[in-house]
C-alpha cells in the first residue's frame, strides 16, 4: 500500500514536472518556429505547429532593415565589454569588503546595498542629465561605464569571498605575497564559479538593455540588437515573422551562454547564498 503511494506520488511529481516544462519551453518553441513563417502562415488557423519555408526570406529582409551583423556586433562588443569591467570592479570590491577590516565598512555596504532598492526608472533622468554634461551622449561611454560598479555583483561578490579562509590569507601575507598577488593567484581561482555566475547575469543584463541604450544612442549606426528590433514594430505593416527570427537570434547567444556554464552559474548563485 505504502509503494502504491509513493508509485503515484511519483508519477505526480513528474507529470507537473513535464507539464511545467512543456509550458515553460513552448514560448521559446513557437518563437522558432514563427522565425521561419510568414505573417500569414503564423496566423494562419489552425497554427502551424511544424518549420515552415520562409526562413531565408525572413533573413534576408530582416538583414536589410537593421543590418544584422552590425547591430549583433554592437550588442556582442557592449555585452563583453561591460561583463569584463563589472567583474573587476565586482570582484575587487567584494574582496574589500569581505578581508578588509575598515572604519564604516558595514555602513558603506548597507548603503551600496540600499541601492538595490532604487528602479532604474527613477536614476534615469538625474543619470541622463549626467552624460550630457561629460559629453557622453551617443558614445558607448554612456551605455557601459554607468553600470559597472553593480550593487548585486558586489553583494555576490563579497558573500563568496567571506568563505575563503583568512588564515590562507594570512600565511601568504606571510610568505611575502602582495595583496594583488594574493587577489589575483589565491583568492580569485577559487572564486570561478561565482565569477562565471556574475557573468552570466551580466551579459544577459546588458545583452537584453533596453531603454537606457534606447535613450542614450541616436546613431543607427551603434544601435544594439534589441533598440535595432524595436524598429521594426512600428505605425505600419508589421511582418512578424522578421520580429520573431530577430527575437530568435536574440535568444540564442543568452541560451548557448547559460548551457555551456550552467553548473557554475548554479554553484556560484548558491555559493552566495550560503555563508559558513
Amino acid at each position: 500500500m505504502v509503494d502504491s503511494k509513493n508509485k503515484i506520488k511519483t508519477v505526480l511529481s513528474y507529470s507537473i514536472i513535464i507539464i511545467g516544462v512543456i509550458v515553460s519551453l513552448f514560448p521559446f518553441y513557437w518563437m522558432f518556429i514563427g522565425a521561419t513563417n510568414s505573417s500569414a502562415d503564423i496566423f494562419s488557423f489552425p497554427p502551424k505547429m511544424i518549420p515552415g519555408k520562409s526562413f531565408m526570406k525572413n533573413l534576408t529582409a530582416l538583414n536589410e532593415q537593421i543590418d544584422l551583423q552590425k547591430v549583433i556586433f554592437n550588442s556582442f562588443f557592449v555585452a563583453i565589454t561591460y561583463t569584463i569591467f563589472t567583474l573587476t570592479i565586482s570582484s575587487i570590491a567584494g574582496y574589500a569588503f569581505a578581508k578588509f577590516e575598515f572604519k564604516g565598512r558595514n555602513y558603506l555596504f548597507g548603503a551600496i546595498l540600499l541601492t538595490m532598492m532604487l528602479p532604474g526608472q527613477a536614476t534615469m533622468i538625474p543619470l541622463f542629465d549626467i552624460m550630457k554634461t561629460f559629453g557622453w551622449l551617443n558614445s558607448y561611454k554612456a551605455v557601459i561605464i554607468p553600470g559597472i560598479a553593480n550593487a548585486f555583483g558586489i553583494f555576490l561578490m563579497r558573500q563568496n569571498m567571506l568563505k575563503v579562509p583568512d588564515s590562507l590569507i594570512e600565511a601568504a601575507r606571510i610568505d611575502g605575497c602582495g595583496e594583488f598577488a594574493i587577489f589575483y593567484k589565491i583568492v580569485l581561482p577559487t572564486m570561478r564559479p561565482s565569477i562565471a555566475a556574475l557573468g552570466i547575469y551580466m551579459f544577459m543584463f546588458q545583452w537584453g538593455n533596453f531603454m537606457w541604450q534606447l535613450i542614450v544612442l541616436n546613431d543607427s549606426s551603434m544601435k544594439t540588437l534589441p533598440v535595432a528590433l524595436s524598429s521594426l514594430v512600428g505605425l505600419s505593416r508589421v511582418d512578424y515573422g522578421q520580429v520573431l527570427l530577430g527575437a530568435s537570434l536574440s535568444t540564442l547567444p543568452v541560451i548557448a551562454i547559460f548551457l555551456i556554464l550552467q553548473k557554475q552559474f548554479i554553484s556560484g548563485i548558491l555559493g552566495g547564498a550560503l555563508k559558513e
